[in-house]
């Protein structure tokens, strides 16, 4: 025996045994159901009721997975009936009733823990026999004359396969998708059915899943009443209006798109995915709110304004001017929107003089531009440069105008997320076919690379290159021979994006970060609330910002002053300054400034290179667009002027 301790191992051992349950969903092309569940014996005579019970469920063709309470003889299990047709449904219930007989065949129990009520009810006259049941049934009668609580469960009850989900003649409803979901036989209708209702989304603290039902405490916002109602919108039964329902669109709508249900969930449930689907097909045909044309099509702006940096700066925060273009792009009043910088990512490595890049005896790596870490917050990307050639790489930074296409998924703009990975890939096929590892430096456009990507794109073999090639930062150092960080003894607060937590490997970022020396404190589990442009919407704020009091900004305010924020998230540094007043670094920021101490660079020199401040206004520009508004303004006076 083991005997486990430390916390997070403990952790990690409850983690094995609640994953059970979706191992069956995972691994197999049949669908597995939990319908025998729970039954137990005596834990003396497990093994030989184990080996019956694979002969059992062989014989009739079955797939199993076992999980649960062995010390207890309680066993779960997960097996893969056949529930749409109706030689399925008979040979379910055949062997239902065999296997009843099997577990009384050892003294066992039925159930163990739940599901007699309906499930099992059928069966329990075998368990119990006529007299005991009789009594059951006086023993309600007294409480219930009327029978009005529960008719037909335990007592009298329904037959067991009457209620079923699915059942004989089930139809897998149609539907044509963008998301191809490999992992559900190419079926966006399968995927719904992944939630039987186990409920971890709804539990309070300890993962990331579900931040919006954490808020609330609503259900709808939860992962599993988001996936029951698009179950039942496509089904038509329930939901009659499809796509276009505005019940579905609400519960939607609170999703943060944290991909935390895909990693936290049992049964891997990826309702980032899902609403990303229902939104392309419930906007087609009609216009989108303004947010999407502005936060969904960020990349394109962010070209705009960095032709004239300092003026967007300036017309965004101008008394009346900057209230009505924060009102146009759908912000909310309390956000402040971003600040440009005088020069973008790009062009700073483009135009600086270094030998190295056209050193061929350096291993190359492609250091990705994403939008914001290249028009937003430049420095993140010079420190990962300064990183990357420290551990002896030749760093290629693409110059074409390329995206990832993260903002298009919060707004269902599929099609286009589509063609810009496309580009993506055309651009770096070369490196991607030599094997040239790609970093990412914001998670959520990595995480695009390793989860979108494929989904979009399952045939494209440089799709699956590309996805196998994307590394964090961390990642790559962690595989770099001979690589070691340099010491930075400091304290610090780490907060971690939802994408690294739920599709990337938090454990490789923390683990660095430890060997530096960096005092980590890690809060429990939580979202930043911000999500890309979730925090931004004025419908979303006040959720936001109660997401982002749970957990986040608490533990931001108890930080000493003279220790460090660490956040790899754009969207997450810019929901700690806007909560609590702090300026959260990047980790590629940290290693950085850790090796510019160890190699005594003045830190104002460092703090000019990382912590460049916004642009400020050129009068040139401001006067050429304040004359190109006038025009604006005019030609939309003229058009609205009433004609004779």
């Amino acid at each position: 025996m083991r005997l486990v301790e430390r916390p997070h191992e403990q952790t990690e051992v409850w983690d094995v045994r609640e994953s059970g349950v979706g191992a069956s969903r995972v691994e197999w092309t049949e669908e597995a159901w939990p319908s025998w569940e729970d039954a137990a014996v005596p834990p003396a005579k497990l093994g030989d009721y184990l080996r019956d019970f694979d002969q059992l469920t062989k014989g009739f063709g079955y797939s199993y997975t076992l999980y649960g309470h062995f010390g207890d003889g309680c066993i779960h299990t997960r097996i893969s009936f056949d529930l749409k047709t109706e030689a399925g449904v008979r040979d379910f219930r055949r062997f239902m009733y065999q296997a009843a007989d099997l577990c009384l065949s050892y003294g066992g129990s039925l159930s163990g823990e739940h599901g007699d009520g309906q499930a099992k009810g059928e069966l329990l006259p075998k368990m119990f026999g006529p007299r005991l049941m009789q009594a059951f049934r006086e023993f309600k009668t007294i409480w219930d004359p009327d029978w009005r609580m529960n008719p037909g469960k335990i007592i009298d009850a329904r037959p067991l396969d009457q209620d079923l989900r699915l059942g004989a003649g089930y139809r897998l409803p149609a539907v044509s998708t963008h998301f191809h979901f490999p992992e559900d036989r190419n079926s966006f209708a399968l995927a719904t059915e992944r939630c039987f209702g186990v409920g971890k989304c709804r539990v309070l603290g300890g993962q990331t899943m579900c931040p919006s039902f954490q808020a609330t405490r609503e259900e709808s916002f939860s992962t599993r009443g988001r996936a029951h109602l698009l179950y039942e919108m496509l089904h038509g039964d329930v939901i009659k209006d499809g796509w276009n329902n505005q019940g579905v669109f609400e519960a939607l709508d609170f999703c943060l798109q944290c991909k935390g249900c895909k990693h936290d969930c049992p049964a891997s449930v990826d309702m980032a995915t899902y609403k990303a689907e229902f939104l392309a097909h419930h906007y087609a045909g009609r216009l989108r709110p303004r947010a999407a044309y502005s936060m969904g099509l960020i990349f394109w702006w962010a070209r705009v304004a960095s032709v004239a940096p300092g003026w967007v700066n300036a017309a965004m925060r101008a008394p009346g001017l900057g209230g009505a273009l924060r009102w146009l792009a759908g912000f909310a009043p309390q956000r402040d929107p971003p600040r440009f910088p005088q020069e973008t990512f790009q062009h700073w490595f483009a135009n600086r003089a270094t030998p190295r890049e056209n050193d061929p005896t350096l291993p190359a790596v492609v250091l990705w531009p994403d939008t914001f870490n290249n028009h937003l917050l430049p420095g993140t990307a010079k420190a990962a440069v300064r990183v990357l050639e420290n551990a002896g790489y030749r760093v290629i930074v693409p110059q074409q105008a390329l995206c990832c296409g993260r903002p298009l998924y919060d707004y269902g703009m599929l099609g286009l997320a589509r063609a810009k990975l496309q580009q993506v890939l055309d651009a770096l096929r070369p490196h991607i076919r030599a094997g040239v590892p790609v970093v990412g430096l914001e998670p959520s456009c990595l995480s695009v690379f390793r989860d979108e990507l494929v989904n979009l794109m399952p045939g494209d073999p440089d799709a699956q290159r590309l996805a196998r090639q994307a590394k964090t930062l961390s990642e790559l150092l962690r595989d770099t021979p001979g690589w070691q960080p340099p010491r930075f003894e400091h304290s610090a607060l780490l907060h971690l994006h939802c994408h690294h937590k739920s599709v990337l490997n938090p454990e490789t970022e923390q683990a660095m970060l430890r060997a530096m020396g960096l005092d980590l404190n890690e809060p429990p589990v939580g979202c930043c609330g911000q999500a890309g442009s979730f925090g931004y919407e004025p419908r979303h704020y006040d959720v936001s910002m109660r997401i982002a009091a749970d957990v986040l900004l608490p533990a931001v305010r108890k930080t000493s002053e003279d220790a460090l924020v660490i956040a790899d998230g754009f969207s997450c540094r810019d929901q700690i300054r806007h909560g609590s007043g702090r300026m959260a670094m990047h980790p590629a920021e940290v290693l950085a400034l850790a090796l510019d101490e160890r190699d005594a660079v003045p830190s104002a020199a460092a703090q000019q290179r990382y912590l460049e401040p916004p642009a400020r206004p050129d009068p040139r520009q401001a006067a050429l667009a304040g004359g190109l508004l006038a025009m604006i303004g005019v030609l939309v006076w003229a058009a609205r002027r009433p004609r004779a």
